[in-house]
Formats: structure tokens, C-alpha cells, sequence
């Protein structure tokens, strides 16, 4: 679909229509509600356009369900207006809108509305177009699926209760309650409630009870009318029968709609007869092929559809065997020909073949009669003599299955050729929302643990897969393959990440492990030909053990390939299979070992390369070749060598991950498996309803003063000792939490809302001032404090985190308070990218952590903003350098006491020493100072008798203050534990010294000393099995950035551990992020929009109404530019210091406003360009935007304080390309701080930002709420929005915003006498008439003036550069910036390291 543009859309029909009718902009003069409006819009603009999407975007955009459709619809609706809501509905979905705000506010017409929905699915006289029959299904499916909105809920939940079970015959229904007899007391209450019922309500009733088996068979009979002789077959009925079985999915993979309704799905045979059909066999049929495969894992899914438990291997095996000894119990009485199948063991004869040779020895009749004993045929179907059916019913539920599980294992995991290119499975970019795919969806709920495992497995496997099929067509068409005359393939191009192969050769196939029929290894050697720049071959050599390349047939490429043909066919690819990387080989055949050793060096260009084949594929390939009586060897053609870049090559270790996480028995905590899955009470693992719950919490040092600690609890009353001295730190006792169980007893208690304070002084940790523990300076809000209380106590925590309501420093205090309260325990911290771990470590080395006990894993820690290494080796150097400086002081302590030997040799000489020498000395000197009945202690005493003057001579002296008895004997209390801790140090470093090598020595780092263990979720999918095999454990995990993280990335950090007793051992599991935020990134479309990829953990426990504390106080950006994104959170409010600061309380020099909506529009004609697909661009925002920038340097802004943001990867590089142009070499602009798009700059901020929304024909993603509250929340002090007003200011989704933006004038002012820094108050408004800037060109004219002023002050102006002078307008190259076409944010030296969340609370 083209973009309209504005014009478009004002000139159109439908804006007159709204602008009479319903448009929020004329609400004063609209005429009354009309029903011809809607049949007219109806038929002009959807039916006559044979359902246009351009036209019914116009219609959605309009706000025409919201202010007219929907309002006005009541019991007497037409079928039009019916039809109005479900399309319009339906668009909203499409474009990932919300689409039932208007419903619920407005919720009286919907159980009208829901029965006119449900009659016209069902209605049979040709009122509704098989079109309008299909929009119908996908409106149910979307209503299926929002189970979650009570309305919704409330209106569908009896289609699928247990009444549906009546449409039974009575034969099946006996069997059904055989199986589950809880079910018959249901259909009794049934039966009663029916005879209460008369007249409609009875009618209703049986109508909702018969509404899906009633689908099912219409749906079924469309099918039948589908012949494999039709040439042309409709197309309409095709895409009917898709979205009905994309329904019938739906229904299956949740629990609650799925209970009864598989019940009914295998007692009407839907599958054998889907199975049966014509459409499944033709090739217009593939996707409902593909979709009922689908369907038939969800009907066969290993789960007890009662208890919803899952069923392991064996408690299926038995129902499979009780079904098969109830057939043959049958077959004897009543069948002598089968008297052998009846007498035959079960595994004998429950194969597919075996049992259809028996079936084929019975008449006709006497098939049918087999299956009306079996009680296999629904009513309808009960005279049906189709042999062909009555065998497949039979087969299809006693033949023996292979597990899922078994499925799974066998499955190769690289991709081929066959998935690569189905579109279906693996969608192309450009996914418009308009069709279903053959793909799994990652709903609200989920079966069981496998199931939430599979679907996760299957969509990871295809989103890879897309990128790698990017990959390959990307590398094909550089290298250019041709197909010479004598039929050999030769390559007129190059790729960096691809190489001819010379040689191809299998050199081992290892014998299958016992119990499989794959081989148990299979590995080849590839030689290629590395004749290409050193850089480049370097990069080859450096392939390292376990990385995954690909290998690539291209036999047949045609000589003029076409851009719009099936690339596979017109580039000749016919075989695609991966590898897995061993190592390089040496000049005598040896795989070259990774080491610290640097590698030998090589002679001649020829490298071979040893690598990993995936066994199961292997098997496959020679299977394939024996079926078809020696057909080609796929591992004899491959003659292409692919790599890939590593950071996006990690796909095969997730999916092993995955698998193997399928294949153990995962132990997810009891209190946390409910509720990943989706189902019981969300509030089940929050601390309030935890029987494990603390009553009394040490809150360290969160406190900074007592009346901070009042003022953090304002709902409470503060109880205290009256006699204690109120200084932190302070331990709380709850008494409501105290009273939970009781409450929980007798509900009429009210709980007293009461805390008892007990302040206590830190031990000394020793005389000298390093040795003074560092506190934290954060003055915590209320919000925050019960989100660190929450945080402390066992169970999950979930903390919303709006921008600038300091997350990071919540998450780092919740981290210390568990450090110091359970020594014992160790915390996992788990970030999304690696600049978020940063920040969050450095903070928390900053707080009163030891240095020992933390660690960061993975690749990021170089980046760290501090000098010392906290990796796995600089953790262990650290340590071993520690355990020397630790010797040395023990060695000084052992003179100062003066005994003789070698002391300070080792760690182990050193525990001798301190039992003998040291605590032999204290506890004779407590003997002798330690106050008792009648012998008094003279307080010089205390100083005279101390055994260690000598060794803390260096300490502050004089060493005890002679002032009192308790204060002299603390400090000796504290240089015993300052010698004390010196020991218990050594005591830990023990191990080190015992282990020899650097990798013992890390292994032992991870799993044992280290507390606070640091890496990516991406780290943690890739390690698993390697951190699970040394023996790591952890007891709670900390996770920022949790609405950023793909679902699956978030679940496997739960699971590094093996159970102890079967029993997982997490007990705090504290998720911080912002699901009105921007998402994981998914780049391909189809699986974001159909797949919901995107949906974050973290957000579907939000859907699920998991607690969660929101932070509702931002100390980032001035009030006013919150108020621009705050209408999206509950109550987020401001700290005082936005307020009270200088920075915020001086206006923006030269700026009239601190932020402003900027209206561009053409320039010469030209709006947004497009040179590539997807690739927007707007010269005239480009422009406009630089020429501010330039303006506030010349002003005398820092460019560190201002980043260029904007929405489109296209602009970001037209951005670049300007700023290089007109600023980069001028060294009175430079480069601003950042040029970056919104999605990529999430987590970040500056002072003033600069936003493009580049698009003038559509709204485009910004439509998003999250992109948009992301781009309106990265600005502290200003923030310039450039956009095209008309169209963005009447998008129903941005009206909060924009609203707030048009108040102000919508052309830029400016104050250009005005300097940086000013002193103008914020609250003063400018005296002096602004300059009210008209265009782009106006601009660029002010700026060049500017320049020229500011030129002409400066002394020495050589060297400055051309001044910017009069804009030239240039054509832009259709590739304009595609070097910059990447994820990568840093593209060279003008990036420089990310800009660091500033402490977004106030600090004291």
C-alpha cells in the first residue's frame, strides 16, 4: 500500500464526511448522528474499493469508530454498521494500535454487538460476502485472544465453557466422562440451569452452547465444496479456510479456551477431514496445509485437558495403550477376522501400516460398524459410508505418535533451502499484516513449559533464519556466479564473508550412540583460497572453535537473474546447509588449538578449515540418497563458503540452549511456574501473599536520615524506641506484613499499618579512613523505597520504570541491601545490552561492595568507565595480587609481634599464624579489659594492654581517645576486625593458591567466590550449558532493561543452575523495566506483528496483572517537557530539584521556548523521499534540523549537550551526511554529541534534542505510543520537534502529545541577541519581539548572518572554513548513506562512548 499524503487525505471524501460528522477538530458544528452516513461510507468506501486497506486506513485515521461507528451503535444496527466495527477493529490490530479503548469506555452496545457478530458468522442466506465472512473470523480470533480485557472476557467466555460438550453424540460423551469424570457433574448443573431457562434466554442459551461446533461445521461443509478438479478456484473461500484454522490455533494454545473446545475439535474429526480435503492437496493449499500441521501439535499436545498438567512420556504411552486394548477388547467380540490383531502385544500393531492392513481385511459395513463401537463418529457423520474416512478416523486416534520431544531432537538446526524461501514460514520484510502465516504465536498464555519452549524454539529458528537468508542473497549476488559453457560455475565478483571452495571432503562419520540411528559425529575439511587483502584474511583466520558458517550449492544461475523471480531459481542455489567450526588446520593436518600461544604462521594463501556437520541433517541427506536409488550427494556440490557476522552468528548456541532446556527436566521455582505460564492468581509470587516473607528488613544504608525514613513510608506510623539515638542505618519491622496470615484467616481484621524502627551502629571495620564503608546519597522517594522493600523480600518483584525516575539507582540499592543482609547468597545481574550493564556496575562498585566478590562476564567489560578489570581473568589477577598485598601485611603484623618463621609464605601458614599468634593475643587481651561484677577496668588499661600498637602505628594517631570505656574498646573491637577480615581473605584466596591453571582458577571465581555475577541475557543464552556444567548457582536474579528483552532471553537466565532436591533454588527474581517504552528489537516484520515477537516478558506479566511498583517521580527532564510523555503513566510526578536546579530554572538562551513543534514543509516540491525501500528521508527536516543545531553553537551551546534524533534510519544518515558537509571540519560547529535514530537511543539522554519525524505522506511506526513516548523523554533542558503538523496532530494515538505541542506557535522562535549561557529566569518570557523563523531557506539565512557576526569578532578567523552560505539543494543518490546501513550505533570517530544516564533522583 502506498502512503497518502496529506493533501490526499484533506481533499478526500471521508475528511469532509468527518469534519461534519465526527472530527474532535469541529465537534461544535456536527450534524446528528446519521445511519445513511455509515451505509453510504460502507458501500463507497469498502465495498466498492473490494476492501481497500489505502481506503480503510483513511476511514481509521479519521477517528471514525472512536467518535461515530461505535458510539452510535445500539440493538437496531445493520449489518453494514456491523460490519463497520469489525473492519475498522480489524485495522487496528493491523497496525498494532490498541483497539478496545473505545469499547471499554463505551461498553453498553457490546453484548448487542457480540450477538449480531455471532448470528451473522452463522447466517446462510448470502447476506455477507465471503469476504465480510473472513473479516468476521479474524475479528473472533482477535477477541479470543484478548481474553485479558474483562469486557471481552465477560461477553465470549460461555462459547467455550463446558456446555459445548452436549454437541456430543451420546457415545463419544460416554467416553469423554469415562476419561474425566469431574466433567459429568458440569453437564448436570447444565441440564438444571437449562430447565430454569424459557423463551429468548433459552434460546440464547443454546445458541452460544452450539455457536463454535456450529463454525466448525459450516467451515467444514465450505470445505467440502472444494474439488481437486476446479480450475480456478476462489481465492476468497481459500483465505476463509486459512483464518478459520488460524482460529481454531488460537483456541488450542490457551488453556481456557482450549479445555472443552479440543474435545469437541477431535469428537467432530475436524482434522482427519481438514486432512481429507481437496484444498490440503492442491498448491493453492499449501499455507492451510502448513497451518494444519499447526493445528494438529496443538490438538496432540502432551496435556491433561482437565487439570491442564502436562503428561510425560509415559503417562501418554499409557493412554495410548489403554486406547488401543479397548479396540482389541472390541475387535474380539465382535470381529473373528481380526482375532489376530486382537491377541497381537499393543507395540506389534499400533504402527500407521501395520493397523491399516488390518482395517483393510473388514467389509465396508464393517468399518463403519467398528466405528460406531468405538464411539469415533459425531452425530452427523454417523451413516457416512466413505471408506477412505472411517479408516483415517481409526488411524488417526490409535496409531502409535512420535513424541514432540523425539520431533525435536531429530531436527536439523541450521537451516536449508527448502525453509529459507517459504514465505510463509520465513515472510519476507515487508509483512503488510493483511494475511495469516504458517507461524507459532507467543500469546498471553501458554500450555505447559514445553509448549512456552517450543514456540519460542521454532520462532527464534525462523527469525534467524530470515536474517540469514538476507545474508546469503546479500553475498550471492556480490560474488555474481555464471555459468560458463563446459557447465562449470565460476564467480565474476567477490564478498568479504564468502569464499570459493577449493575442496570439500567428509573425513569422518562417527558410529551412532547407543539408542540413536544418527551418526554421533560427522566432520569434513574445507580448503579455500585466501588470495585477498591481509585484513580480510585475517578475519578468516581468526574464525574461532564453535563458530557457524554456512556452505552453499549454486549450480545453475541464470545468465540475466531477475530482481522479482524466486531468487533460489534465478541464482541457481540448490543446496544450503551449516556448519560448525573446529579450527583451523596446520601445515601437517592438525586442528590449530586456541591458547594464549600465538597461532603458527601459515605459508601460500590455501587454508582448510575443519568443521562439525549437523548429524541429523547428515542423516536426512543419506537417507534421501537411498530413497532415490543413489541421487546426488548434496555434500559433493557445495562450492560456496559463507561466515557471518559474530555478533549476529549466535543463533545455533540459543537454539542448543533451548533444546537442551527442552530435553532436561526444567525446575522452575513453584512460586514462579504459574505465573510464566500465565495462569492462577498474578499476585501469587508477590511478597505480600509469600509465607517466606520477611518481617523485619535491614534497610542499610537506604535511609539518609530518619525523617527521610518518615517521609518514605507516609501511609504508616513510625514506632521507635524512645531512648535510641534515630541515626542510620535502621532495621524495620512490618507489622502488617507480620499480621499477613492472620489476615489471611479472618478477612474482617483490618491490618495495622504500623513500622517499628531499630537504629544500630555499624561495626568498625578498622582505625583507618578507608576502611569507613561508602553510603549511599540518593534521596530515595516513597515509590522507590517500596520498590527496594519489594526488592529485599523473597518473591517477584516487578518495578515499572518511566524515563528518569532513576531505575538504575533502585536496582543498584536493591542489590547492596541484599549483599550485606544474606552473605551467603549470590545474585545474578542481568542486562539487555552491555552499556546498560556498565552503568548499572559501575554503580555498583561504587557503593560498599567488596571488590573480590564481584564479577562481569562477557564481552562488554572493556568498556567499563573505570581502570580496574572485573572480568573472569582480571578478577583472578586482582586476587592473586591481593592475596600478595594481604602476605605482606601479615608478614609486618608477625614483626610487630615479634615472632619468628616464615608467617606470610602462604595462605595456609597465615591461618596457622592467626589461630596461634593472633587470636591467642586477643582473646587473653578481652580477658584482661572485659568488664566484670567487681572488677572494675582502669580506661588506660584498655590502650596499655592492646597487643597490636606496633602494627597500626600507621594508622591515625593517637590510636583510643581515652574518653570513655565503650568507645576505646570499639576501636579495639575494630583493628581486631580490620586483622580478622585480613584472614578470612586469605582463608577464601586458599583456593588459588591450591590451583595452578588461569582456567581452574576463573572456574573457581565464577561458581564460588564471586557474589555479584554481571553479564548480557544474550551471555547467558550462550553459556548456558557451559555455567550449568561447572556448577554455577545464584539465589536471586536482578534484571534491567526487562521490557527490552526478547521472552526467551528473560526465561534462560532462570535456569543456569541445575535443582538441588528437585527443587530450584532462586528466591528473588526483580524485574525493572518500562513496557511503555520501546520493545526488543525484531527485524523482521511478519514475526513482530503476526508472531508477537516483540512482546517483552516483563509486558506480558503487565497484560497478566502481575503487581508491579511504578516509580512515579522523574528527576531527568523539566517539568513542562514531561508533561509531554507523563499522560502515559499513571501519576509520574516531579522531583524537586527540576524545579529548584540553576540548569532548570535558566531559560534556553536564544530559544524562546524549551520546546517547540517546528512545521516543515517541501522543500522545492519534496517532502519525503524514499531511495530505497523503507529507506525514508527528508532533506528539508535534514536541513532545518542542522541549521538549529549550527545556530545554538554559534550561540555558544557545547555540542556535547545537544544530539540530532530521528525516526527513520534514512534520515539519521541524510543527518550525517548534512552535519559532515556543513559542520564537521568547522571548528565553530563540530559534530553534536549524537546522531542517532529514537529506537537506538532509548536509555540515553542529553541537555537538547534535535527530533526529525521525517514522514509527510503517513504517520509511519511513530504511530507506536512507545516510540513516541521514548522520543519525547530523551530531553532534559530543550527539546525542537520538526515535523509536517497536519499530519501527525490528528493521529488518535499521538493526540496526547501533539495537543499539548500546537498550543505553541508551530514557527520556530527565536531570540539571536541572546548568548550561552543566559541569565534569563525559565518563568521570564522574552521582552524583545522574537524572530519567528518562516522556512527552512529563512533559516539558513539567519545562520549565515549569525556566522558572519560572530566571524567578524574573532580575531584570527583562518583556518575556519567556508561560511555555510545559502542552502544548495542537491539530488540525493538512491544509496545515499547505505555504508551507515546498520545496526551498529558507532559508525568511526565521530561516535564516541554513550553519553551516561545521569542519577535521575536527587541526590544529597
Amino acid at each position: 500500500m502506498k502512503g497518502l499524503t496529506v493533501e490526499q487525505i484533506s481533499a478526500d471524501r471521508v475528511t469532509f464526511l468527518a469534519q461534519q460528522y465526527w472530527s474532535p477538530d469541529t465537534k461544535e458544528k456536527h450534524l446528528p448522528y446519521d445511519p445513511q452516513v455509515i451505509s453510504d461510507i460502507y458501500e463507497s468506501e469498502v465495498r466498492a474499493t473490494d476492501f481497500s486497506t489505502r481506503r480503510i486506513v483513511v476511514l481509521e485515521l479519521s477517528q471514525y469508530l472512536e467518535n461515530y461507528v461505535w458510539p452510535n451503535y445500539s440493538e437496531n444496527a445493520s449489518p453494514v454498521h456491523l460490519m463497520s466495527v469489525i473492519i475498522l477493529v480489524n485495522e487496528k490490530f493491523r497496525e498494532r494500535v490498541p483497539a478496545w479503548e473505545s469499547f471499554v469506555k463505551h461498553p453498553g452496545p457490546f453484548a448487542g454487538f457480540l450477538r449480531h457478530l455471532m448470528k451473522a458468522c452463522l447466517d446462510t442466506s448470502n447476506k455477507f460476502s465471503q469476504k465480510e465472512q473472513t473479516h468476521m473470523i479474524v475479528f473472533l480470533n482477535h477477541l479470543y485472544n484478548s481474553i485479558e480485557t474483562d469486557l471481552i472476557r465477560d461477553g465470549i467466555s460461555h462459547t467455550v465453557s463446558y456446555n459445548i460438550l452436549e454437541c456430543l453424540s451420546d457415545g463419544q460423551l460416554q467416553n469423554v466422562l469415562k476419561e474425566f469424570p469431574n466433567w459429568a457433574k458440569a453437564l448436570k448443573r447444565t441440564a438444571r440451569h437449562r430447565k430454569k431457562l424459557t423463551g429468548v434466554e433459552l434460546e440464547k442459551f443454546n445458541f452460544d452452547t452450539k455457536f463454535l461446533y456450529s463454525m466448525m461445521q459450516q467451515f467444514l461443509k465450505k470445505l467440502s465444496i472444494i474439488s481437486v478438479e476446479d480450475n480456478e478456484l476462489n481465492q476468497d473461500v481459500v483465505h476463509y479456510c486459512e483464518r478459520f484454522l488460524e482460529l481454531m490455533i488460537d483456541l488450542e494454545s490457551q488453556l481456557p479456551t482450549r479445555r472443552f473446545l479440543n474435545t469437541l475439535l477431535h469428537s467432530c474429526n475436524f482434522l482427519v477431514k481438514c486432512h481429507l480435503s481437496s484444498l490440503s492437496t492442491r498448491e493453492e493449499g499449501k499455507l492451510f496445509s502448513q497451518l494444519l500441521h499447526i493445528l494438529k501439535v496443538f490438538a496432540q499436545f502432551e496435556i491433561n485437558d482437565n487439570t491442564g498438567q502436562p503428561l510425560s512420556d509415559l503417562d501418554v504411552m499409557k493412554i495410548h495403550y489403554n486406547q488401543v486394548k479397548e479396540m482389541q477388547s472390541i475387535t474380539f467380540k465382535n470381529f473373528s477376522e481380526l482375532t489376530q490383531f486382537s491377541f497381537s502385544s499393543i507395540a506389534a500393531v499400533d504402527d500407521t501400516e501395520t493397523l491399516r492392513h488390518y482395517i483393510d481385511q473388514l467389509e465396508d459395513p464393517d468399518v463403519l460398524k467398528l466405528c460406531q463401537l468405538l464411539n469415533v463418529l459425531p452425530i452427523e457423520d454417523e451413516s457416512v459410508t466413505d471408506r477412505k474416512y472411517l479408516t483415517e478416523v481409526i488411524l488417526w486416534k490409535y496409531q502409535r505418535r512420535i513424541s514432540q520431544l523425539e520431533a525435536i531432537n531429530r531436527m536439523p538446526l541450521y537451516p536449508t533451502e527448502q525453509i529459507i524461501w517459504d514465505d510463509n514460514i520465513v515472510p519476507s520484510e515487508y509483512f503488510s499484516g493483511d494475511a495469516c502465516l504458517a507461524l507459532p504465536k507467543l500469546n498471553l498464555q501458554f500450555l505447559t513449559l514445553h509448549d512456552y519452549l517450543l514456540r519460542n524454539f521454532d520462532l527464534f529458528r525462523l527469525e534467524s533464519t530470515y536474517e540469514i537468508r538476507q545474508d546469503i542473497e546479500d553475498i550471492v549476488m556480490r560474488l555474481n556466479p555464471w555459468l560458463t559453457e563446459s557447465n562449470q560455475i565460476i564467480f565474476r565478483g567477490w564478498a568479504r564473508m564468502a569464499q570459493p571452495i577449493v575442496n570439500f571432503a567428509v573425513c569422518e562419520v562417527a558410529k551412532p550412540n547407543v539408542g540413536e540411528d544418527k551418526p554421533s559425529r560427522v566432520r569434513a575439511d574445507i580448503t579455500v583460497n585466501l588470495s585477498v587483502r591481509r585484513e580480510i584474511k585475517n578475519e578468516w583466520e581468526a574464525l574461532r572453535k564453535h563458530d557457524v558458517c554456512l556452505l552453499l550449492s549454486v549450480i545453475a544461475p541464470k545468465e540475466l537473474p531477475n530482481p522479482q523471480g524466486h531468487f533460489p531459481d534465478e541464482w541457481g542455489i540448490r543446496y544450503i546447509r551449516g556448519c560448525e567450526v573446529e579450527g583451523m588446520l596446520d601445515e601437517n593436518g592438525r586442528v590449530i588449538e586456541e591458547g594464549p600461544e600465538p597461532k603458527p604462521e601459515l605459508k601460500g594463501e590455501t587454508r582448510t578449515f575443519r568443521v562439525w556437520l549437523d548429524c541429523n541433517q547428515y542423516k536426512i541427506d543419506m537417507d534421501n540418497i537411498k530413497s532415490n536409488n543413489g541421487g546426488e550427494d548434496v555434500y559433493e556440490t557445495f562450492n560456496i563458503l559463507m561466515r557471518r557476522k559474530p555478533k549476529e552468528n549466535n543463533f545455533k548456541a540459543v537454539l542448543e540452549t533451548i533444546r537442551d532446556l527442552m530435553n532436561t527436566k526444567c525446575v522452575v521455582p513453584d512460586w514462579l511456574l504459574d505465573i510464566i505460564l500465565g495462569y492462577g492468581d498474578p499476585g501469587a509470587a508477590h511478597y505480600s501473599q509469600r509465607e517466606n516473607a520477611l518481617g523485619t528488613l535491614d534497610f542499610n544504608d537506604t535511609f539518609l536520615n530518619f525523617e527521610h525514613l518518615k517521609k518514605s513510608f507516609p501511609n504508616h506510623s513510625i514506632d521507635h524506641n524512645l531512648k535510641a539515638t534515630l541515626q542510620p542505618p535502621f532495621k524495620l519491622t512490618f507489622e502488617d506484613q507480620k499480621s499477613a496470615k492472620r489476615l489471611a484467616e479472618e478477612e474482617d481484621n483490618k491490618v495495622t499499618k504500623s513500622i517499628f524502627v531499630e537504629p544500630y551502629v555499624v561495626p568498625s571495620r578498622g582505625p583507618y579512613p578507608y576502611t569507613v564503608p561508602r553510603k549511599n546519597r540518593v534521596q530515595f522517594t516513597p515509590t522507590q523505597v517500596e520498590a527496594i522493600r519489594s526488592g529485599m523480600q523473597p518473591g517477584l518483584t516487578m518495578v515499572v520504570g518511566p524515563p528518569g525516575t532513576g531505575k538504575t539507582d533502585v536496582a543498584v540499592q536493591i542489590i547492596s541491601n541484599i549483599y550485606h543482609n544474606n552473605p551467603a547468597e549470590r545474585t545474578l545481574v542481568v542486562t539487555h545490552s552491555n552499556q546498560a550493564l556498565n552503568q548499572l556496575f559501575e554503580k555498583v562498585i561504587a557503593l560498599d561492595v567488596d571488590e573480590r566478590h564481584l564479577l562481569r562476564l562477557g564481552h562488554g567489560e572493556e568498556a567499563l568507565e573505570t581502570e580496574k578489570d572485573f572480568s573472569r581473568y582480571g578478577r583472578v589477577n586482582y586476587v592473586l595480587s591481593k592475596r600478595l598485598e594481604l602476605l605482606e601485611e601479615v608478614t609486618r603484623l608477625k614483626e610487630s609481634l615479634g615472632v619468628a618463621g616464615e608467617m606470610g609464605a602462604s595462605c595456609e601458614t597465615a591461618g596457622y599464624f592467626f589461630l596461634q599468634h593472633v587470636l591467642a593475643r586477643w582473646e587473653c587481651y578481652m580477658s584482661q579489659v572485659t568488664t566484670t561484677p567487681g572488677k572494675p577496668i582502669n580506661i588506660e588499661q584498655i590502650s596499655d594492654l592492646f597487643p597490636f600498637h606496633v602494627f597500626f602505628s600507621n594508622a591515625p594517631q593517637p590510636l583510643f581517645k581515652g574518653k570513655s570505656y565503650e568507645e576505646d574498646m570499639e576501636i579495639a573491637s575494630g583493628c581486631f576486625r580490620y586483622l580478622e577480615n585480613i584472614f578470612t581473605q586469605l582463608k577464601e584466596f586458599r583456593a588459588f593458591e591450591m590451583l595452578r591453571s588461569g582456567l581452574d582458577r576463573t572456574r573457581y571465581l565464577l561458581v564460588k567466590e564471586a557474589k555479584i555475577i554481571a553479564m548480557t541475557c544474550t551471555h547467558a543464552a550462550l553459556k548456558r550449558r557451559e555455567l550449568v556444567d561447572l556448577g554455577f548457582q545464584f539465589d536471586n536474579i536482578l534484571m534491567e532493561e526487562s521490557a527490552q528483552i526478547l521472552e526467551i532471553e528473560t526465561f534462560i537466565p532462570l535456569l543456569l543452575q541445575n535443582p538441588e532436591d528437585g527443587r530450584n533454588r532462586l528466591k528473588r527474581w526483580v524485574m525493572i523495566g518500562d513496557h511503555h517504552q520501546l520493545p526488543p528489537v525484531i527485524k523482521n516484520m511478519a514475526f513482530q506483528k503476526y508472531s508477537n515477537c516483540e512482546q517483552s516478558l516483563f509486558t506480558r506479566f503487565v497484560r497478566l496483572g502481575v503487581p508491579t511498583v511504578e516509580l512515579d517521580a522523574q528527576g531527568r527532564a523539566r517539568p513542562s517537557i514531561c508533561a509531554l510523555y507523563n499522560w502515559r503513566y499513571n501519576n509520574l510526578g516531579d522531583l524537586p530539584h527540576v524545579i529548584s536546579w540553576p540548569e532548570f530554572r535558566t531559560a534556553n538562551a536564544g530559544l524562546y521556548h524549551e520546546y517547540q513543534l517546528i512545521n516543515v514543509d517541501d522543500l522545492e516540491g519534496r517532502g519525503e523521499s524514499e531511495p530505497r525501500k523503507y529507506f525514508y528521508q527528508n532533506l528539508a527536516e535534514a536541513e532545518y534540523v542542522v541549521h538549529l543545531y549550527m545556530y545554538m553553537r554559534l550561540l555558544g551551546y557545547p555540542s556535547s549537550k545537544i544530539s540530532l534524533l530521528t525516526t527513520y534510519n534514512g534520515q539519521k544518515e541524510l543527518l550525517r551526511d548534512v552535519v559532515e558537509q556543513r559542520c564537521a571540519r568547522n571548528p565553530l560547529f563540530g559534530r553534536p554529541h549524537k546522531i542517532s535514530t529514537v529506537d537506538k537511543y532509548q536509555g540515553q539522554q542529553n541537555d537538547y534534542i534535535l527530533l526529525s519525524l521525517v514522514r509527510t505522506k503517513a504517520v509511519g511506526h511513530l504511530r507506536d505510543v512507545r516510540r513516541l513516548v521514548v522520543a519525547m523523554s530523551r530531553a532534559r533542558l530543550g527539546l525542537y520537534i520538526f515535523a509536517r503538523v497536519s499530519l501527525f496532530k490528528n493521529c488518535y494515538e499521538l493526540q496526547p502529545a501533539f495537543s499539548i505541542l500546537t498550543k505553541r506557535p508551530l514557527q520556530l522562535h527565536l531570540a539571536p541577541w541572546e548568548h550561552w549561557p543566559t541569565q534569563r529566569p525559565h518563568s521570564q518570557v522574552v521582552q524583545e519581539k522574537p524572530v519567528e523563523v518562516a522556512d527552512v531557506t529563512h533559516m539558513s539565512s539567519l545562520v549565515h548572518q549569525l556566522y558572519s557576526e560572530v566571524c567578524a569578532n574573532i580575531q584570527a578567523v583562518a583556518g575556519l572554513g567556508e561560511a555555510p552560505g545559502t542552502m544548495a539543494l542537491r539530488e540525493l543518490p538512491p544509496d545515499t548513506g547505505a555504508k551507515y546501513d546498520s545496526d551498529e550505533e558507532t559508525t568511526g570517530k565521530e561516535e564516541e562512548t554513550a553519553m551516561l544516564i545521569v542519577n535521575e533522583v536527587e541526590a544529597k
